[in-house]
């Protein structure tokens, strides 16, 4: 019998890097803390840390009287909204397709380069989100818009190129093919409302969109720097 230590085959589901399996504990334990610890008040947490585009439309604001906050106070949704799901389903699926895109990122990148990549990704998201839906009082809540950038990424570094090459451009066929895809697949869910609607948002179209972009631009300079410090540390 070959075991997969002996077959030199990686397992990237069995082996995820521990910057991956730690996002998902993550926001696997946020969505925990929001059932179990708050019940009573957790959805209110979507309007208070999610992202509500009305947050930042000074004439939203005056029309309802509503106080904007402070710039900490504003700013933090960019962040927050990320690690806030509608139910265990939501947050389920996001840590699936983290768990399939995140472990390659994560290896080619490095634990810290992984993290801000997603987080931008997510505010790359949350942006795009902001400027299509001025002024919307619907919050929206998920990492879907950071786990799509880890998927435009992840495109980019499949199959893995050795250490010391770059990653597929953007322009390669699979690449454009795989985006025309995507885009497709969120515009419809956009005309169609599939997937969102209510009061919370739980799959916004365009922060998917902006996320993937964000991935798809980021991740060339991302790895250029990875390797780039891989090159500085090996000895001469």
């Amino acid at each position: 019998m070959t075991s997969f230590r002996e077959s030199g085959v990686r397992q990237p589901f069995l082996r995820a890097p521990a910057a991956v399996i730690g996002l998902i504990v993550v926001l696997l334990g946020a969505h925990a803390v929001r059932i179990f610890g708050f019940p009573p008040s957790g959805t209110r947490w979507f309007f208070q840390y999610g992202f509500v585009p009305a947050r930042y439309s000074h004439a939203y604001l005056d029309s309802h009287g509503l106080n904007p906050g402070n710039v900490l106070e504003r700013a933090l949704p960019f962040l927050t909204y990320m690690f806030l799901h509608a139910n265990w389903t939501h947050v389920v699926i996001n840590c699936v397709w983290l768990l399939a895109f995140g472990p390659i990122v994560a290896r080619r990148l490095g634990t810290l380069r992984f993290l801000v990549f997603f987080l931008l990704c997510g505010i790359a998201g949350a942006a795009l989100h902001l400027a299509l839906n001025w002024g919307s009082d619907a919050p929206v809540i998920g990492a879907s818009a950071a786990v799509s950038g880890l998927m435009a990424a992840g495109f980019r570094m499949l199959p893995e190129p050795a250490p010391d090459q770059p990653i597929a451009p953007i322009v390669s066929p699979r690449i454009l093919i795989w985006s025309a895809l995507w885009t497709a697949v969120n515009a419809i869910a956009g005309l169609t409302g599939l997937g969102t609607g209510g009061q919370v948002e739980l799959v916004a179209w365009q922060a998917h969109l902006g996320g993937y972009a964000a991935g798809l631009l980021l991740a060339g300079p991302f790895d250029f720097l990875a390797r780039s410090r891989a090159s500085a540390s090996m000895p001469t």
